[in-house]
């Protein structure tokens, strides 16, 4: 007789978390030269796991960066295409004193995997993987399926555009399969409509010719590190909203309908308080925290480095100050335009006392899938099936940067279907992925393919 999904999933649940622990000891940080052999190593095992798992094709293919995987069993070309696209690569783990545990050494606490990149993104690309090995034991695939598994994702997908382009022919499908995402919880079912976009620039400002004595020369040398604070907050008004010249003419204004939906969400402000370990939340004026993380445009400081920061003291005036400045942007707003813009308001800001070299370093696109699309549709089914309830629509705040280009090039839409959660710390010291979730995700995706093929 043959087994069921659950049965199967049942039985090899303790490999397939086994096999997840493995990917994540790896330490593939796109971001670092030093981790380029970790890189290659992760798309080898990746494209062996799929070849584990019944692909009849995979292979570590080549681009002008790290590489990508492809994998593939087509069934039968007269049924659907599904094109599941993960990244292999992670952020880098600093910094390394915060976490509790090696960031590349799995840990296992309360139900939950401790190790960079558990949930974004090994965790969840490989619940595909275990979701397609468990059709193919048995015997139950029914829509052909292919992997994009790319190497660069955390820097900005610099060299993915170009492979998609040219091998068009080779990734065409009838769907993207995205889980990169988040969902509220298992006890409240989510599935993300859109993602933003992102614009991310560096901002260096120079002062003196060398750092200074602070005591010598403080107070008739401009400080390069307290003008570029003072720049930065030059960005926001007193209602946090932002000040760019431009920065919001092309935002679409989420209608009154969509918010009243994204308020349906349930959200607990003491808990998210609680959570994060502050007083009082921050954000622009007259719209909630759901609607700041997901429909609005934000501008964010992610890094900023001056002067003299080891142990002890050393008093200096230092003669540069650096800043990593991104913008998480909605639907209608440029990468580009905004970037442009970025750019040009810490230049044009600048006393004379310094100088600015401003400069990009990478963005992408927001996207939005449409709820009345099969593929939403069957994803939104399959979520029910599993976890006995329809699916939240919300937005997500978060930017996967190729996927404008994914539908711009290959002309489908993409499906976001994320088992992870806003708090597992992504990008963060100790990221985490519940088991709970992962094994639901194995569970619910073979759901996907059957409602697709059915559509």
């Amino acid at each position: 007789m043959q087994q069921t999904w659950k049965e199967y999933q049942e039985q090899n649940k303790d490999r397939f978390l086994q096999e997840l622990l493995e990917l994540l000891r790896i330490p593939s940080i796109s971001a670092k030269t030093e981790n380029n052999a970790d890189m290659q190593q992760c798309a080898e095992a990746v494209a062996q796991r799929l070849r584990d798992a019944g692909a009849d094709r995979a292979e570590v293919m080549p681009t002008a960066g790290h590489p990508v995987v492809y994998g593939e069993k087509i069934i039968d070309p007269s049924k659907p295409t599904v094109l599941v696209y993960g990244h292999y690569d992670v952020q880098p783990a600093d910094p390394l004193e915060l976490w509790n545990s090696g960031p590349f050494e799995p840990v296992i606490k309360d139900g939950k995997i401790y190790a960079r990149g558990s949930a974004d993104d090994k965790g969840q690309f490989y619940m595909h993987v275990k979701a397609f090995e468990t059709m193919v034991q048995t015997g139950t695939q029914v829509t052909n399926i292919k992997f994009l598994i790319e190497g660069e994702e955390e820097v900005g997908s610099p060299n993915l555009e170009q492979f998609i382009a040219d091998n068009k022919e080779l990734l065409r499908c009838d769907v993207i399969l995205i889980s990169d995402t988040a969902m509220l919880s298992l006890e409240n079912p989510s599935m993300d409509v859109g993602v933003r976009g992102l614009a991310y620039i560096q901002v260096e400002v120079t002062g003196p010719n060398r750092d200074l004595h602070s005591g010598v020369y403080g107070g008739a040398v401009a400080n390069p590190a307290t003008i570029l604070a003072k720049m930065i907050a030059s960005c926001h008004d007193e209602n946090n909203h932002i000040v760019i010249p431009g920065f919001y003419d092309d935002v679409v204004e989420a209608t009154p309908e969509e918010r009243e939906l994204m308020a349906r969400a349930p959200y607990d402000e003491a808990e998210y308080k609680k959570d994060l370990g502050v007083q009082e939340l921050w954000g622009e004026k007259s719209f909630t925290t759901n609607e700041r993380t997901g429909i609005r445009p934000t501008l964010e400081v992610n890094g900023m480095w001056s002067g003299y920061t080891g142990e002890g003291a050393k008093t200096v005036l230092p003669s540069k100050a650096f800043a990593k400045i991104s913008a998480r942007l909605v639907p209608n707003q440029s990468s580009e335009k905004i970037t442009q813009m970025m750019l040009e308001y810490f230049r044009s800001i600048a006393p004379a006392s310094v100088t600015v070299n401003a400069y990009n370093l990478h963005g992408g696109e927001a996207y939005m899938t449409p709820l009345d699309s099969k593929g939403y549709q069957a994803a939104a089914k399959a979520i029910k099936e599993t976890f006995g309830k329809d699916p939240i629509p919300v937005r997500g705040g978060g930017s996967i940067p190729i996927c404008a280009i994914l539908e711009k090039e290959l002309g489908v839409k993409i499906i976001f279907m994320g088992f992870g959660l806003d708090s597992d710390n992504l990008h963060s010291p100790n990221e985490k992925f519940n088991l709970d979730n992962y094994y639901k995700g194995i569970e619910t995706i073979p759901h996907f393919h059957r409602y697709f093929a059915e559509g």
